[in-house]
């Protein structure tokens, strides 16, 4: 019997109805013969919330105050998911970071996975319970709650996929897959049905949200299918693996307002598309400070603001 980790976003359990929704797809898969292991993140905008308030009493909270406090957020939607699946008939089982056996090290606020003990996760699995972990925390050798830091629950998601063995590891979000730029700003934008590890981290390091870097690289590590959906349709999402070699662009993406990347396997041997993309510059009279090429990655740094209208150019000329 197969093992599947499944991850949901805040905005994927932000509310009861949207719990409902994620319960029925975790459903389907635990239906046809899978190990589920879940791993959410806090409800909808529950983390801001609480660093908020924590600012409001201290303007210079200790990290781990902040690891003990933020912690209770992903433990809410655990604790709401397991109550609905074994309301819905399915059995059910929440586990915190250190329930789960997620060790760090001892650095609060952007912890680094060091261990993970599965007896716990492989027991409650081998009962046929749907296991649901929380996303972003772990402890450390003092028995102190540390969280991940930026894009924890990615990471907590993949690292416990290799733990396991996983047959592969569903990323849910309120976005369909990976797109070749933002589908909010180039309404041309295209969904890349798949891409490598290399692609991906390289697209992830420069800004794009759909998956956080370090979740790439520790699936290209343990060579983990990461698939990456929406929660809230059926399409199909992008899947990310090692197999992916041909030399075609994939994604332009703005990290800020002077930065600029295109990202692609073997974009450093297509001189045509490096002349396109200088040829644009030339002819939008563009600032140009620097220009580096790499293997899968173009990147160029402006002088000036580039605003989304020139963004869609370099995506209708070279995508």
């Amino acid at each position: 019997m197969d093992t599947i980790v499944m991850k949901f976003g805040g905005s994927s359990v932000a509310d009861n109805e949207k719990l409902k929704i994620v319960a029925n797809k975790i459903i389907d898969l635990y239906n046809k013969n899978n190990n589920i292991v879940t791993i959410l993140s806090a409800q909808g905008k529950t983390t801001d919330k609480l660093i908020a308030e924590a600012q409001e009493l201290s303007k210079n909270t200790e990290d781990r105050e902040m690891d003990m406090l933020l912690s209770a957020g992903e433990q809410i939607s655990i604790a709401k998911l397991s109550i609905l699946l074994n309301e819905m008939g399915y059995k059910s089982i929440s586990l915190t970071g250190w329930q789960a056996g997620i060790l760090t090290n001892n650095t609060n606020q952007n912890a680094i996975i060091k261990n993970i003990d599965i007896s716990r996760i492989s027991k409650e699995v081998k009962d046929r319970k749907i296991v649901i972990i929380a996303g972003f925390q772990g402890y450390n050798e003092n028995l102190d709650i540390t969280t991940l830091g930026r894009g924890g629950s990615d990471t907590s998601a993949i690292a416990i996929a290799a733990a396991l063995k996983a047959k592969e590891c569903y990323i849910f979000s309120d976005v369909d897959g990976v797109y070749t730029a933002d589908p909010n700003k180039i309404k041309e934008a295209k969904k890349i049905p798949a891409i490598s590890y290399n692609e991906m981290i390289e697209i992830s390091s420069e800004g794009a949200k759909v998956l956080h870097n370090r979740c790439a690289e520790i699936g290209e590590k343990f060579k983990i299918p990461i698939i990456t959906k929406s929660t809230f349709n059926n399409k199909a999402g992008t899947i990310i693996t090692d197999i992916i070699e041909e030399n075609t662009i994939k994604s332009v993406v703005k990290k800020d307002v002077t930065r600029v990347s295109i990202v692609g396997n073997g974009i450093i041997r297509n001189i045509d598309f490096i002349k396109k993309v200088i040829a644009i510059i030339e002819e939008n009279k563009l600032d140009m400070l620097e220009f580096n090429v790499s293997d899968s990655k173009i990147s160029i740094t402006f002088r000036n603001v580039i605003s989304d209208s020139i963004l869609q150019k370099f995506h209708n000329t070279i995508i």
